[in-house]
């Protein structure tokens, strides 16, 4: 008996082509190398991030910077802009159009953080989520358009997510990250799935969505040179020449002549979230109301990866003193807010605090897999007799012994590496010591839905077809060569594959037979 990993053949080592159909327009990782033609990016651009990242305010808010030793206002809410108050003007000028202004120094801490906890919650829509600017993000979708039903549902949801969440962005889709983060600057509502449309919606937009350095943009401008379009029908050698190579390679990385690898952002595994009081509070009812909050993006942190912790600890932090912490435990692991909430409500009316609050962090402590419970069913009987319940095991049990043992049966595995003898049914109240062999010790992976027997696929230029489309094989070739010392002997290389509707499927070719494709399970 043997198993192997064989080398993947060349025709098999390459990538196939995400073909889609074109509608008009209407902590770092290994970066992606895929052709642009296999990627599709997604750009949220936040135009009022300096605004935004800051906490609401019941009066006008405006953002100030210094420039050049002087107090100049970046940016203005709805309130202070019909004041008359613009970007631009100085904070002695706004304070004059509106007395009652709030103005708020711009924190590039608060807009990183706030940066970094979008980013966090846009891995729920794709694996590979990218901050490209101080405030840009890009995620590559192409994966996940059917896995949320389409591309206008993908976008709506990340939309109204944006919106729940008080933020102000600018989307657009491209073949490129630069194009759709050129495209979201512009202000339209681009959707571009092909690089054939590519160039001509590019040519369109002016020199402003490119963010290039105000003395390159005044010295195009000066030369006539309005758009992108203007700047690529420019001769290469000259622009090159003028104004360096750098804003060149811009173009072509737009246009997907050239690669334009980006590093992909990752959560801490750890939670760590802050709560910062504009003053200092002493009302119990508020800052547990403050605590209630942060254990809600705790649970979220958790709920998307599936994940628990024994510990929590809140630090209340004074401006006088040293900070006072509240650590709470669990038996099991938890993420539930409502759980961890009630341990906080009943050790908060003990707690101490030598004087009020300025800002409440949460952390959590280590991350552990959820503990996954049977769930009940809940069975009526006669009219007016209380609901019982029971739990798969009982239920099971129940069956048992009203129908008999042999007409409830299990699955246990079986030390063979042929998939077909792999496993066996058996009773469950057999004795599973001596015949079933531990999953644990399992280090390779196999479908959950096996065919009776395996099915015969097409092929094109060498590569499985299923249910018309071309498959993508993402993991393999995992090499069998067993049973030869009885009549049903395989040599066979496994792989993994991608369908075009996001399913894993298990197929495999013939090594000692034609070397036909055959698909043999479904991953769950």
């Amino acid at each position: 008996m043997a198993r192997d990993i064989a080398p993947t053949p060349p025709a098999v080592q390459q990538d196939l082509p995400f073909v889609e159909q074109v509608i008009p327009a209407g902590r770092p990782r290994p970066v992606l190398q895929a052709r642009s033609a296999d990627q599709l990016w997604f750009c949220v651009w936040l135009p009022q991030l300096p605004l935004e990242a800051n906490r609401a305010a019941a009066t006008a808010t405006a953002i100030v910077e210094e420039q050049h030793g002087i107090h100049r206002i970046l940016l203005a809410d709805t309130k202070a802009s019909a004041a008359g108050v613009r970007p631009g003007q100085t904070a002695n000028a706004a304070l004059a159009l509106l007395p009652t202004l709030q103005l708020e120094e711009r924190s590039l801490l608060r807009e990183q953080q706030a940066l970094e906890g979008l980013a966090t919650w846009l891995e729920r829509f794709s694996s590979f989520v990218s901050i490209a600017e101080h405030d840009v993000l890009v995620l590559e979708i192409a994966g996940s358009v059917r896995l949320f039903g389409g591309l206008q549902e993908l976008r709506q949801k990340i939309s109204r997510g944006l919106r729940e969440l008080g933020l102000t962005a600018a989307l657009a889709i491209a073949p490129t990250p630069l194009a759709a983060t050129w495209l979201a600057r512009a202000g339209g509502r681009a959707c571009i799935r092909d690089n054939a449309n590519l160039a001509a919606a590019l040519r369109k937009l002016p020199l402003t969505c490119m963010d290039w350095p105000a003395g390159l943009c005044e010295a195009l401008t000066g030369m006539g040179v309005m758009t992108v379009g203007d700047c690529l029908r420019l001769p290469r050698e000259g622009f090159t020449r003028r104004f360096g190579a750098e804003y060149l390679l811009q173009l072509d990385r737009a246009l997907g002549h050239l690669p334009d690898p980006r590093n992909s952002w990752r959560a801490p595994e750890r939670f760590c979230a802050d709560y910062e009081m504009l003053e200092e509070q002493a009302d119990r009812e508020l800052l547990l109301n403050i605590c209630h909050e942060l254990l809600l993006s705790h649970e979220q942190f958790l709920l998307a990866r599936q994940l628990g912790t024994q510990r929590v600890c809140f630090s209340f932090f004074h401006l006088k003193g040293p900070a006072t912490e509240l650590r709470l435990g669990c038996a099991r692991a938890e993420r539930s807010a409502e759980r961890w909430f009630e341990l906080l409500g009943i050790r908060f009316e003990q707690l101490v605090m030598p004087g009020p609050v300025i800002a409440v962090r949460l952390r959590s402590g280590v991350a552990q897999p959820l503990q996954a419970e049977s769930g009940t069913l809940s069975f009526h009987g006669k009219p007016g007799a209380a609901v019982r319940r029971f739990s798969i095991t009982q239920l099971a049990e129940r069956l048992i012994a009203r129908i008999g043992d042999q007409s409830v049966q299990a699955t246990s595995m079986v030390a063979e590496h042929r998939p077909d003898y792999a496993w066996r049914s058996q009773s469950l109240l057999a004795d599973w010591s001596g015949s079933t062999l531990d999953a644990s010790e399992q280090s390779v992976q196999r479908p959950l839905w096996m065919l009776p027997e395996p099915a015969l696929l097409p092929a094109d230029r060498g590569y499985p077809v299923h249910q018309g489309c071309r498959l993508r094989l993402i993991d393999g070739p995992e090499r069998l060569e067993t049973g030869w010392w009885d009549e049903d002997g395989i040599a066979r290389d496994y792989y993994t594959a991608l369908g075009m509707d996001g399913r894993r499927l298990w197929v495999f070719r013939n090594r000692n037979r034609t070397s036909s494709w055959y698909l043999h399970g479904y991953f769950g």
